[in-house]
């Protein structure tokens, strides 16, 4: 089962050269303040010195510590006549005997990047050391938490270091150790307050106390050590670290641990068991691997999504150009695909959150098109006096007694011209709905990744569709005339001609009636006259006004008022007969006006599809053929990519690689390692 460890190890390898985020290995991350001891618990872990040591922040790069334990006689010791060696990420097919040789380099790797003056750097250094007497596991040593700034460092180290320490252990497939010395009060510390920020109930936080022997004569660690003041899930671990003086006279590490062991069986009996450096060694080993088993389903369903999603972005950036011609014609006829299956609505991807393509011509057709036609109202901008001046002028110099059909005529042409703008605004909605479908179609990686292309294929199409936009326009525009051109008063749906007749009929009815009461008002009018006067009725004498001009003898004449540049002619009460002919006159236009705009709902659209859309799906192919593929230096000017997407189909193709390596690596591992 410890097979399990080098395997995450091998993952961590793979995903360093590309520094993805999304997947997060298992691994145990050390957190701690500076001079709480941490650097020698690890050298302790590892039984060598080979850390640097110093004043102040000596760990300025995070450093991946890979212990692997090797059998003493194995083909490696044999080979490198060694029983502990080291080998570091950035440099290979070399291994270090010598662990000053491996302090050394860690320093000078940590001043190439991170600089001589004590500043930070997040890029890691990977070291794995093998040895006989090592367990088998695997540590993130972090810089030391620091509060105030020292000679060359940056103001905010402080905020730096938090950042860095952070992003380690919001990993929730990360285990925490922190490092507090025992004369300090391990409650307030700054490592275990970062471990509850990211781990408030310390399911993945162990704790390790250090300098057990530093503290005060009378007090002891006995209430920290068995999780009495802090409650800590993976437990409490104390170990004594070597002194300074102890480093400096080169004590060796195995003589400090059995000292160690002395000194816990002494000052703590009943718990030395659970304490101590190799006691430590071993518990992490141990939560290690329950958390690598507990990670390792996640982790595997976590790279074979990513794998897809990387697979097909590869796919979609392409491979490298090669047969431009070949690339030129794949590439026009996807967009001409694309572009038509867009507005028909087979596209391979179709969004659920808002309408596109082909939808949205089809809600300007049925909604916006419709909903504009049916608020405009038959007889809107037409008044009582309108129609009675219409009327008045159809009939010229003869009173007319019906209703003239010119006077409808000229009212219904004025009505219908008002459906010619809605209908071109028709027209210019589509056209601009088939202009973004153009945008949508050409910003895919396919086609994005050749910049010059991109703009040739938006450029090519926006001037085809330029080009039937008149076309439509004036289609449409005909349309309107047509109905302009003739009123069809036979039309089969226009059955309120009939109102014509109906009025006629009416108004003889009228006439008759109204003579007759004429003729018995004057019949009794001549009667009355004979019962009175016994004889002719006297005759009646009109007076005329005298003319200061005339003869006093001559008769009295009226005279004529001015007419005027405008004539009201209706300042009067409209007459029963005038009020009949302008409500005749008033259905006939509505119902007439509701035939055409009914059949202009139906012809535009149908004109549109036929003149514009249609035309443009069927000959899209072939313009864009005949405008970009001439010649095989035009190919080679139209294809060249981007520095940019070339760049990002190498680190999709870098991506890509390392996932099916970490892929094949997971898919080695037994099921008995998990079981």
């Amino acid at each position: 089962m410890e097979a399990l460890i080098p395997t995450i190890n091998k993952l961590q390898d793979v995903f360093q050269t590309v520094g993805v985020g999304d997947v997060q290995l298992p691994m145990i991350v050390v957190i701690g303040s500076q001079s709480s001891g941490k650097s020698s618990v690890l050298e302790g872990i590892v039984g060598r010195d080979f850390l640097p040591r110093g004043t102040g922040i000596v760990t300025r790069r995070p450093l991946i510590l890979q212990l692997i334990q090797v059998e003493e006689n194995s083909e490696q010791c044999r080979s490198t006549g060694a029983t502990a060696w080291g080998e570091f990420g950035h440099i290979k097919n070399k291994v270090f005997t010598d662990f000053a040789e491996i302090r050394a380099e860690i320093e000078g790797e940590t001043d190439r990047l991170a600089g001589g003056n004590k500043a930070i750097c997040t890029d890691p250094i990977t070291l794995r050391v093998f040895a006989t007497d090592v367990f088998t596991l695997t540590l993130v040593d972090l810089p030391g938490l620091t509060k105030i700034p020292v000679g060359d460092q940056p103001e905010d180290i402080e905020d730096q270091i938090g950042e860095l320490v952070l992003s380690h252990i919001s990993n929730p497939n990360s285990m925490i150790l922190t490092v507090t010395a025992a004369n300090t009060d391990i409650a307030t510390t700054e490592a275990i307050k970062f471990a509850k920020q990211v781990d408030p109930d310390g399911a993945r936080t162990l704790a390790v106390v250090t300098k057990l022997d530093l503290m005060d004569k009378g007090t002891d660690a006995h209430d920290v050590l068995t999780n009495q003041v802090i409650d800590v899930r993976l437990g409490i671990v104390g170990v004594i670290n070597r002194s300074q003086a102890d480093i400096n006279v080169g004590k060796p590490i195995h003589e400090a641990i059995k000292d160690e062991t002395q000194f816990l069986q002494k000052k703590y009996p009943a718990i030395a068991h659970r304490h101590g450096t190799r006691n430590l060694g071993k518990r992490l080993q141990q939560l290690l691997l329950e958390h690598i088993k507990k990670c390792l389903p996640d982790l595997r369903m976590r790279i074979n999504v990513l794998l897809c999603q990387y697979q097909d972005l590869v796919g979609c950036y392409g491979q490298q150009v090669d047969d431009h011609p070949k690339i030129l014609l794949q590439t026009i006829s996807k967009f001409a695909s694309d572009y038509c299956s867009t507005i028909e609505g087979t596209a391979h991807s179709i969004l659920t959150s808002e309408l596109c393509g082909g939808s949205r011509i089809c809600f300007i057709f049925h909604e916006v098109f419709t909903n504009t036609l049916l608020t405009l109202s038959a007889l809107d901008g037409l008044t009582q006096l309108d129609i009675l001046t219409a009327i008045r002028n159809a009939t010229g110099t003869r009173p007319a007694l019906f209703v003239p059909e010119v006077a409808f005529e000229l009212l219904a042409k004025k009505q219908i011209e008002r459906l010619l703008s809605p209908s071109l605004q028709c027209v210019n909605l589509v056209h601009e709905e088939l202009l973004k479908i153009i945008h949508t179609c050409a910003n895919v990686p396919e086609i994005s990744r050749f910049p010059k292309l991109q703009e040739s294929i938006s450029e090519t199409v926006t001037n085809l569709l330029k080009s039937r936009l008149p076309v439509t326009n004036d289609m449409v525009t005909n349309l309107v005339h047509i109905e302009l051109a003739y009123i069809n008063t036979r039309h089969p749906d226009f059955s309120d001609f009939c109102l014509v007749d109906k009025l006629l009929v009416n108004r003889i009815e009228h006439m008759n009636s109204r003579s007759k009461k004429s003729y018995d008002e004057l019949s009794m009018s001549h009667s009355r006259a004979s019962s009175t006067g016994g004889g002719e009725a006297p005759k009646q004498t009109v007076p005329v006004p005298a003319s200061p001009s005339a003869n006093p003898l001559h008769a009295q004449v009226n005279l004529l008022p001015q007419v005027g540049s405008t004539i009201n002619m209706f300042g009067r009460e409209q007459t029963d007969r005038e009020l009949m002919e302008v409500n005749v006159i008033r259905k006939l236009i509505e119902s007439y006006f509701n035939i055409i705009r009914k059949g202009i709902q139906d012809s535009v659209p149908k004109s549109i599809m036929h003149f514009l859309v249609n035309y443009t799906c069927s000959s899209l192919y072939s313009e864009l053929v005949q405008k970009l593929y001439k010649n095989s230096d035009d190919c080679k000017t139209v294809l060249q990519e981007s520095v940019d997407i070339a760049n990002r189909r190498t680190e999709a193709s870098q991506m890509l690689a390392c996932l099916q390596e970490a892929n094949h690596i997971i898919g080695e591992i037994r099921e008995t390692y998990i079981n």
